[in-house]
């Protein structure tokens, strides 16, 4: 135990430290700060200066994926790589002294569950995010391109009807059109823009979009009836994964309904028929 109590002054010691923030990471931790929760803008300033030596221990190529990861969930709450980078240090520190604690103490699996916590959750969130983005940009997208096809076939051009469109929607899709035609006013091309649309998205009617867009473009196809193209084929991939979910959770409540209903219902059956017969189990059951 007083291992444990050594650790936890230790931790708070280091964390508390006066030691001053770069530049760039004092920058960082503001930067979103209205979009934080309170709690977690306080783990952020507590693990902030922890940043850099996290990041040198994931490596470039993990550095590089986990800020992909980020992208992909779209910044949920304010969170940027160095944010992500303090959270786990601290949640690794909070993990490994509780797991100290919990072994002394002679609780192994508790040990386990705080060290399991400490590694993973800071990509709690990042998971999360990234799955409640994907399915908000799988049902926007159809009804998007609908009105885009419209657009375009009313006259305006591909750019301006994108510019027009993204202004009257809200939500995820809407902001990474927007983000696609900042770019190309910077002057990428559209080909660039859109792979990194893709890139920065893990949707599979997104990569159907960006693909049938630029094959659509090669070939000189009219963009309206690409479009309309577009929309209809994703209904139809959606409705196949509809039914297959339907198909797939049909064993399963079948599965339920063998193992839990059935047997309450037939428990409820049997003891009202005994109760309501009337029949005296005192005799049976060695009573006077």
């Amino acid at each position: 135990m007083g291992v444990a109590v050594f650790g936890i002054i230790s931790a708070v010691r280091m964390l508390r430290s006066g030691t001053p923030l770069p530049a760039d990471l004092a920058l960082a931790l503001e930067v979103g700060a209205s979009r934080v929760t309170a709690t977690g803008s306080a783990v952020d300033r507590l693990g902030m200066r922890f940043a850099p030596l996290v990041l040198r221990l994931m490596g470039p190529k993990a550095v590089d994926r986990k800020r992909l990861r980020i992208d992909q969930a779209g910044n949920p709450d304010g969170l940027t790589l160095d944010r992500y980078a303090a959270r786990r240090a601290v949640y690794g520190i909070f993990g490994a002294v509780t797991a100290l604690i919990f072994v002394t103490a002679g609780w192994p699996f508790f040990a386990l569950f705080s060290i399991a916590f400490g590694a993973l959750a800071a990509d709690a969130v990042i998971w999360q995010g990234i799955r409640k983005r994907r399915d908000v940009i799988d049902r926007t997208l159809p009804d998007f391109l609908d009105v885009l096809a419209v657009v375009v076939s009313a006259g305006l051009g591909f750019r301006q009807a994108l510019d027009r469109v993204s202004a009257r929607y809200a939500g995820p899709w809407a902001d990474e059109i927007r983000v696609t035609l900042r770019q190309m006013d910077m002057g990428v091309s559209r080909r660039q823009a859109f792979d990194e649309l893709r890139r920065r998205n893990d949707s599979e009617p997104v990569n159907q979009f960006v693909t049938a867009l630029q094959q659509g473009e090669e070939l000189g196809a009219p963009i309206a009836d690409t479009l309309i193209q577009i929309a209809r084929d994703m209904r139809r991939t959606d409705a196949q994964h509809a039914r297959r979910r339907a198909a797939r959770a049909i064993p399963m409540a079948t599965m339920a309904t063998l193992f839990f209903m059935v047997p309450a219902t037939m428990i409820i059956i049997v003891t009202g028929m005994i109760l309501g017969s009337g029949t005296d189990f005192s005799g049976i059951l060695g009573g006077d």
